[in-house]
């Protein structure tokens, strides 16, 4: 197995890889936990960062992780926005991995048939700078659900907490099957189901119907969020390897904007603009 450090979030996922040369309805600039601006994936962001909200920000709080009443850690006191750690898509060392037909897939696509110059979801591997929230059910009853609301295309996630196993039979869907535990105080989210349409980024890295992916969240302290992610697709990669990446809390009252977008509706490169 091999670890690759990746430029940020998943998509699902919570989506996580590069969202380049793409010219969004809106966006923020984000800044690094020391003030310093992070640049969008390969640079791409950075015509349409005029667009929207050009934000400095404070470094994160490195206080304790809050918990919820029950002791569990809670991930839901504000919005996370994933940091990239270098410009270039942490998934460009898995190219090595990919197998025949799924490198002569790669060449074969165009960046307009980009899912996402389409107003299509990202799912669950692709990273964004857009930020997200989840949402715990929590009460005095044990938590049944989770959701990850994504500002990109105004999308979620629906994670199972309720001890249920994957359906033996799914119809693959953007965000795939998605059922959570805790791990002490890593939350855990295995995924299956997932589509083959969706892309890991704007170069057209492919992957299968038989992916299969497991998250671990594991929150280090209040400002900060480590992921790790195992990618596992038989019939795309010769072996699983692992992404890890980092997201970082939003400043108090910091809110998912408006983010509006329909299928079929074209932008960025796929409407011609450079």
């Amino acid at each position: 197995m091999r670890t690759l450090v990746a430029a940020g979030i998943i998509a699902a996922a919570v989506g996580l890889l590069a969202f380049a040369g793409l010219a969004a309805p809106q966006t923020r600039t984000q800044a690094t936990a020391s003030g310093a601006q992070a640049p969008g994936p390969g640079g791409g962001l950075g015509a349409v960062d005029a667009l929207g909200q050009e934000v400095k920000r404070p470094a994160a709080p490195t206080s304790a992780a809050l918990r919820l009443p029950d002791g569990t850690i809670d991930l839901g006191d504000g919005i996370w926005i994933s940091t990239p750690l270098t410009p270039e898509s942490g998934l460009r060392g898995a190219e090595e991995l990919l197998l025949p037909p799924a490198k002569a897939l790669m060449a074969s696509r165009q960046r307009t048939d980009d899912p996402i110059a389409w107003c299509l979801p990202m799912g669950v591997m692709r990273y964004t700078p857009y930020p997200f929230r989840f949402i715990q059910n929590y009460t005095h009853k044990q938590p049944t659900h989770l959701y990850i609301l994504y500002e990109t295309m105004r999308t979620y996630r629906q994670v199972f907490m309720d001890g249920r196993n994957h359906p033996p039979e799914l119809d693959p869907t953007w965000f795939g099957h998605s059922v959570g535990r805790y791990d002490k105080d890593t939350l855990v989210i295995d995924t299956v189901g997932l589509n083959d349409k969706a892309w890991f980024d704007n170069r057209g890295m492919p992957h299968s119907e038989q992916m299969h992916t497991i998250e671990r969240w594991r929150r280090i302290d209040a400002g900060h969020l480590a992921t790790e992610l195992l990618i596992d697709d038989p019939a795309t990669f010769s072996h699983p390897f692992t992404v890890t990446f980092q997201s970082t809390l939003a400043q108090p009252g910091d809110e998912l904007m408006e983010y509006i977008c329909q299928e079929n509706n074209q932008y960025g490169i796929a409407s011609g603009v450079r």
